[in-house]
C-alpha cells in the first residue's frame, strides 16, 4: 500500500486517543472519527512498517453504537473523542480497557480479574460536568481573538459552536470568553503567540464551585500587569454576576505549561468554595481538585468504603494534593497523615482542615520516598495507605517504601489503566498483597480516561 490509497476496513477497537483501529492486509491502521463496528471506506494518509494512519472518507455500514453528537465541532475538537459514541457503549469501552490492562500490562488471570472488579459507575447525565476549564486565547491573520479548544494533535484552537458552547464544560464559560473578548479588542490587547513569545493573554481560566455556585475567572498572562483592570472587572461581573474571584497568573515562560508560579488576586476573593459530601474546599487558581464533582463523590465514597476504617486507624494519603480524600478519610479514622510535594497545595490542605473543624490531620511536603519512612520510624504505624498518584502513576521509590512499611490495606486511586496495572503487578508481586476487589469510575464521560479505585489487602 502507498499514501492515498482507498480501502475498505472494518472497525474493531479504540486506540488511547479515541482513533477507530481496524487491520488491512496485515497492517494495523488508526483512524480517526471511526468507531468499532462500523466498516468505512479510508484513504492512507501515513504508512509505517507494521501500521499506517487512515481517514474516513465514507462510512460504509455504521457502527449500532454510532450516534449523532451533540456537539457541531466534536470531529474538529480535540476535547472530547467520543461524542458519536453512545454513552452505553462508552462504559462498556472503559470497563473492558481497565480488565484488559490488569490482565495484558498487569500479568492477572483474566477469570479472577472477571471475578473481582465490581461494575462501572457511570454518570445519569455524561454532558456539562466539568468544573474548570482552561480555555486558550489565539488570533487570526485578520486579527479575530479566538477563544476555545486545541484540535487534536496541535495547537490550532477550535472554537465551540456560538448557540451551544462546550457541551461537557459550564453554559457560563462562553459568556466569560466573550466578556474577555470584548475588552480585550475595546483596550487593543494582543493573544500571546506561541511563535514570537510576544502578546499578553495566553489562556482564560474558570473554576466553578458547582454546590456553591461561586465562580473564579483567572487571566493567564505574558506579563506583569493588565491595562484597564476596571474594565474587565466590569464586563465580567455583568456577564456572570456569579463570578466572586478574578485573578491574574503570571506565565511569561516559553512551553506548554499553561500556569506560572505567581498569582494575584485583582477583584474578590482569591479562592472559592465547593463541597465534596459535607466538607468544604478553598480552591485557589492552581489547586488539583477533580473537575467532575459528581463522580468525585462517588469515587471518595468509593475509596472510603474500601478502607472499611473503625475509627482508630493511622492513614497515609500520598499526593494528598489540597487534602479532598484525606479529609473524607479524616470523618472515620483515627489519624489522617497527608503527604505532598507541592508546598502550596500542602498550604491548601492545612487550611481545608481548619476550615472544616478536623483536629486529627497532619500534612506534611515532601517526597513520599523521604517522607513516609520517616513518620513511620517516629511511631505512627501506617494501617491504611491511600495514595492518588498522577497519570504517570507511582514512582518506583514509593511502592518500595509502601512494601516496606506494610499496612494492612492499600487503596489505589488511579486516572491512567496502564500505569495503575503496572503499579498494582509490582505490589502483588513479592506475594505480600492480593488484589481484592476494583471499580471503574467514569469521570470523564465522551474522552478516553477513565478513574479506577483498586483495594489491596496484606496476606
Amino acid at each position: 500500500m502507498k499514501k492515498n490509497d482507498v480501502f475498505e476496513i472494518e472497525i474493531t477497537g479504540l486506540g488511547r486517543d479515541g482513533e477507530g483501529i481496524g487491520h488491512f492486509e496485515g497492517q494495523t491502521f488508526f483512524i480517526n472519527g471511526a468507531l468499532p463496528g462500523d466498516t468505512v471506506r479510508a484513504s492512507v494518509t501515513k504508512l509505517k512498517k507494521t501500521y499506517g494512519y487512515a481517514r474516513v472518507l465514507e462510512i460504509v455500514q455504521p457502527s449500532p453504537d454510532r450516534v449523532e453528537s451533540v456537539c457541531p465541532v466534536s470531529g474538529r475538537c480535540g476535547g472530547c473523542s467520543l461524542m458519536n459514541y453512545s454513552y452505553i457503549a462508552q462504559l462498556r469501552m472503559k470497563d473492558a480497557l481497565v480488565e484488559d490492562d490488569l490482565v495484558r500490562i498487569g500479568g492477572f488471570d483474566r477469570a479472577f480479574i472477571e471475578k473481582i472488579k465490581e461494575p462501572i459507575i457511570g454518570m445519569d447525565d455524561p454532558l456539562h460536568y466539568r468544573n474548570k476549564a482552561q480555555i486558550p486565547v489565539g488570533e487570526r491573520s485578520d486579527g479575530k481573538i479566538v477563544t476555545g479548544f486545541y484540535a487534536r494533535h496541535s495547537h490550532r484552537i477550535v472554537e465551540p459552536d456560538g448557540k451551544t458552547g462546550c457541551m461537557i464544560g459550564s453554559p457560563d464559560n462562553e459568556e466569560i470568553t466573550h466578556a474577555v473578548k470584548s475588552w480585550m479588542y475595546e483596550n487593543r490587547i494582543n493573544s500571546y503567540d506561541e511563535t514570537t513569545g510576544k502578546g499578553l493573554v495566553r489562556h482564560i481560566l474558570i473554576r466553578h464551585g458547582v454546590h456553591t455556585g461561586q465562580v473564579m475567572v483567572c487571566l493567564v498572562i505574558n506579563g506583569r500587569s493588565i491595562p484597564a483592570a476596571d474594565n474587565l472587572v466590569d464586563r465580567l461581573t455583568v456577564a456572570c454576576p456569579d463570578i466572586t474571584s478574578i485573578c491574574i497568573n503570571i506565565n511569561k515562560n516559553k512551553g506548554n505549561a499553561i500556569l506560572g508560579e505567581r498569582t494575584e488576586c485583582i477583584w474578590g476573593e482569591p479562592t472559592i468554595t465547593d463541597r465534596v459530601g459535607d466538607i468544604s474546599f478553598d480552591i485557589s487558581a492552581k489547586s488539583f481538585f477533580q473537575v467532575n464533582p459528581v463522580q468525585m463523590e462517588r469515587l471518595y465514597s468509593r475509596a472510603l468504603e474500601y478502607a472499611d476504617l473503625k475509627g482508630n486507624e493511622n492513614v497515609y494519603d500520598l499526593y494528598s494534593g489540597i487534602g479532598t480524600i484525606s479529609l473524607f478519610l479524616a470523618r472515620k479514622a483515627g489519624h489522617v497523615t497527608g503527604v505532598e510535594v507541592v508546598p502550596d497545595a500542602v498550604k491548601d490542605a492545612v487550611r481545608n482542615a481548619r476550615l472544616n473543624g478536623f483536629s486529627n490531620t497532619n500534612f506534611y511536603t515532601g517526597r513520599t520516598e523521604d517522607v513516609l519512612p520517616k513518620l513511620v520510624a517516629q511511631g505512627r504505624p501506617a494501617d491504611v495507605i491511600v495514595l492518588d498518584p498522577p497519570r504517570k502513576g507511582a514512582e518506583k521509590e514509593v511502592l518500595d517504601t509502601i512494601l516496606s512499611v506494610a499496612p494492612s490495606k492499600i487503596v489505589y486511586v488511579s486516572c491512567d489503566p496502564a500505569t495503575l496495572a503496572r503499579d498494582l503487578k509490582i505490589l502483588c508481586s513479592g506475594g505480600l498483597y492480593e488484589l481484592k476487589k476494583y471499580t471503574p469510575v467514569d469521570q470523564f464521560p465522551e474522552t478516553m480516561h477513565i478513574e479506577t479505585c483498586s483495594l489491596l489487602v496484606r496476606k
